[in-house]
């Protein structure tokens, strides 16, 4: 793993994953909670996210000539990426075609035939993934690849996707269980006196005031 994917690993980590019972938009439940938009949208996760992405883009030999995805959680990945690569174009798909104006659903680069990578921050189902592949090919493109950032490994969110993007691949840059593994790590080697201090109920999210036996708040501790 190259230096700038192991920082934006424990980036991850430390600042989109969280321990509690969360609601998810697939409608399920689960035990813990990714926003990685904290991390993507921060000053140094951004110039992150575009390296690695792009490291990635360019090893696996795709040759693009944008890279797009569902609006929001693509746009800063998008954005990072073509900033940080002074070539690539971007393209956000809305989830919606415009009622006014052009009544457009592609923003950005437009050019039919181009080869682009659809990129989407967390895949669970998939769908949303799914659909900017979808409104791609429709508007004209070429897709050569399908990437995300963080991958949940439920809900057959990777048969999803791999079927609907195929004959392009899918890959991951990390899976919810490298994030988890890293954030444990954090908080281990975290004193506990800091740890409690930058750290939140496993629960409910609340500050936590005790690290032993578990990260837990007023209302939950032990």
């Amino acid at each position: 793993m190259s230096a700038a994917r192991q920082e934006l690993l424990r980036l991850l980590a430390a600042k989109s994953f969280r321990l509690g019972q969360f609601k998810l938009s697939s409608g399920g439940t689960s035990d813990y909670y990714i926003d990685c938009r904290i991390t993507t949208l921060d000053a140094r996760g951004a110039q992150l996210t575009g390296k690695v992405f792009l490291e990635e883009i360019r090893e696996r030999g795709w040759k693009p000539q944008a890279i797009g995805g569902l609006t929001m959680g693509a746009d800063p990945i998008v954005v990072a990426v073509a900033v940080t690569s002074g070539e690539l174009n971007g393209f956000l798909v809305r989830k919606a075609e415009k009622q006014h104006g052009t009544g457009q659903r592609i923003e950005g680069f437009r050019e039919k035939g181009a080869r682009v990578v659809i990129v989407d921050d967390v895949c669970t189902t998939g769908a949303s993934t799914i659909q900017a592949i979808e409104a791609a090919r429709e508007f004209g493109f070429e897709v050569v690849a399908a990437m995300c950032l963080v991958e949940r490994q439920e809900a057959r969110g990777r048969p999803n996707v791999e079927k609907a993007a195929s004959p392009a691949p899918f890959i991951s840059l990390f899976t919810a269980a490298d994030v988890r593994k890293e954030h444990v790590s954090q908080i281990e080697d975290t004193s506990p006196v800091l740890a409690v201090a930058g750290a939140g109920c496993e629960i409910c999210g609340r500050p936590a005031v005790v690290l032993n036996p578990r990260l837990r708040c007023q209302v939950h501790k032990p």
